[in-house]
């Protein structure tokens, strides 16, 4: 059994590293300083971003009177509160459920990062259940907040989290670096095709 090492102790160059290795994998960052920020950050991105919907079958959706949808499960009861009062006001549907009733997508996803890797700019999710793992695969724009203590130099520095995450089964951990993308088709890379076309990460100060 590999020996597990200890936490390496996190500095401000770890999280200036993060940073740049988030952009250029092409995720826009930004640093916050509550939870409040974040619920009006993924509130404005949502409506400066047009109502995008997908065709399951080859009918073409009729988006006529829908209305753009935010989907954000686990968080607490208090932030959902806030999130979802605050999409009322903008005539936003907010979802923290019932992801699979929504597969021809959502318009934002905002979630907790639970770690992040400063060596790639890489996000880690731990996914209990299909709920937040469908939420960041069904959206096209992903808002992620990540508490600025959850910042690790490398895999190595988050050891011990990490080997907790893997272990847990059958939960399901995500490693997120930058929006989805591809090249499988004709070797040409393409932006959002199995994911989010855009990934926002919030470095909370906590």
């Amino acid at each position: 059994m590999t020996e597990t090492q200890e936490a390496i102790p996190k500095q401000s160059s770890d999280i200036d590293r993060f940073v740049e290795k988030a952009k250029l994998s092409a995720a826009t960052v930004s640093t916050i300083t509550s939870f409040d920020e974040a619920v009006s950050y993924a509130v404005t991105l949502c409506l400066d971003r047009p109502l995008n919907r997908y065709a399951i079958s080859d009918g073409a959706v009729d988006i006529s009177g829908l209305r753009k949808v935010i989907a954000a499960p686990f968080l607490s009861e208090s932030e959902y509160g806030l999130l979802k009062e605050k999409c009322t006001e903008n005539s936003v549907d907010c979802i923290d459920s019932g992801m699979r009733d929504n597969l021809i997508g959502v318009d934002v996803g905002l979630t907790y990062g639970d770690l992040g890797l400063a060596e790639t700019g890489t996000l880690v999710l731990n996914c209990p259940d299909e709920e937040l793992r469908l939420a960041t695969m069904l959206c096209e724009y992903h808002v992620c907040v990540l508490p600025k203590s959850k910042i690790f130099v490398d895999g190595y520095g988050a050891e011990k989290q990490l080997q907790k995450f893997m272990l847990d089964s059958p939960n399901y951990t995500a490693f997120i670096t930058g929006p989805s993308r591809t090249a499988d088709i004709e070797r040409v890379l393409s932006i959002g095709v199995h994911g989010p076309l855009e990934l926002h990460i919030l470095i909370l100060e906590d």
